[in-house]
């Protein structure tokens, strides 16, 4: 017996899903899903996953020390610096909100709004203890699968969100392609709409829907910035902005990266 179907009901579904941007259904998507959080966020994040290990539960809780997190991040050991990073987890658990796409047995599809933390414990020693929700850690663990997570070394010297926003898509998209026993990686293809591509970047505003700037200033203040960074930290990698059009009006972009190993020392 088929599903009683709900027309309005899906229709809402489907604007909420066209509103908040992506939807995750795979690990890698996790990757174009944090426009919203602040350069230091994401570093913050990126530490974060490096914590995971290739055989963790969805349950498991991890450990990192404030001090040690100064230091990959190439911070002063002061107050203001500790300041810092409790005000970066606080603005990671209010940044990190996820919809994911769920069905029933019976074919009966929807949206489950749930966060990327289960918690977060801050303590005066300097103690950070953290979990993901059970229901994300399987997509965190996929994307650390197929993440190839940056050194920490690196992250330290990236000024942009953009250009984080860029590597991590460059990996999830051209490491996770990649299969090691045929040799060289092949190009990264990040291709999307102008809107998917505000939204990667710049995130939504309060009601979910991908910030909107003009096309020319996304392209001087957001990708060229991105591109730029990612020749100086990389000067052998080529890359390249395809910009899509119809009737002159930017519909969309397509980056090509070729691909050299983006975990190695600088």
């Amino acid at each position: 017996m088929g599903i009683n179907s709900n027309h309005k009901m899906e229709h809402a579904l489907g604007d909420l899903t066209a509103r908040v941007g992506y939807t995750i259904t795979q690990g890698n998507d996790l990757a174009r899903s944090f426009g919203n959080l602040t350069t230091f966020q994401h570093k913050l994040l990126d530490y974060c996953f490096s914590a995971v290990k290739p055989d963790d539960k969805s349950d498991a809780q991890y450990t990192l020390q404030s001090r040690e997190i100064i230091k990959a991040l190439g911070m002063r050991a002061s107050g203001a610096s500790y300041k810092r990073i409790v005000q970066g987890f606080r603005g990671l658990n209010e940044g990190t909100a996820l919809y994911l796409k769920v069905q029933r047995e019976n074919g009966d599809w929807g949206i489950r709004m749930t966060s990327l933390f289960g918690y977060i414990d801050t303590y005066q020693s300097g103690r950070i203890e953290f979990s993901f929700n059970n229901y994300v850690a399987p997509y965190v663990f996929e994307l650390k699968k197929n993440f190839y997570s940056f050194h920490l070394s690196e992250l330290a010297k990236v000024r942009s969100k953009y250009t984080l926003t860029l590597m991590k898509l460059w990996n999830a998209i051209g490491y996770g392609n990649w299969k090691p026993e045929k040799g060289q990686l092949p190009d990264a293809v990040i291709e999307g709409s102008l809107e998917d591509f505000e939204s990667w970047f710049i995130g939504t505003d309060e009601n979910g829907k991908p910030k909107n700037w003009p096309a020319g200033r996304f392209r001087q203040h957001v990708l060229d910035v991105a591109l730029k960074e990612i020749g100086r930290l990389y000067p052998s990698v080529n890359t390249d902005l395809t910009i899509h059009t119809q009737s002159k009006k930017v519909t969309g972009y397509t980056i090509t990266i070729h691909p050299v190993p983006t975990n190695v020392p600088l």
